[in-house]
């Protein structure tokens, strides 16, 4: 099925089923993007993100929440 051929599909549907499938397409989002993240942590692709932060606290930098 082609991308239009979904949207298409999607377009009559009831207001009620349309925010289950926006939840649902959202959900499988987050789950792409942490799944990416975890990916990426492992291979020490954040690690500049751990060392910045490092370097702020001991600079005094970090504002408090």
């Amino acid at each position: 099925m082609e991308v239009n051929e979904i949207k298409a599909a999607i377009e009559p549907l009831p207001e009620k089923e349309f925010i289950e499938l926006r939840h649902w397409s959202s959900e499988k989002d987050w789950q792409k993007w942490n799944g990416q993240i975890e990916v990426d942590s492992e291979s020490g692709k954040l690690d500049f993100l751990v060392r910045e932060a490092i370097d702020e606290k001991h600079a005094e930098k970090l504002k408090g929440l």
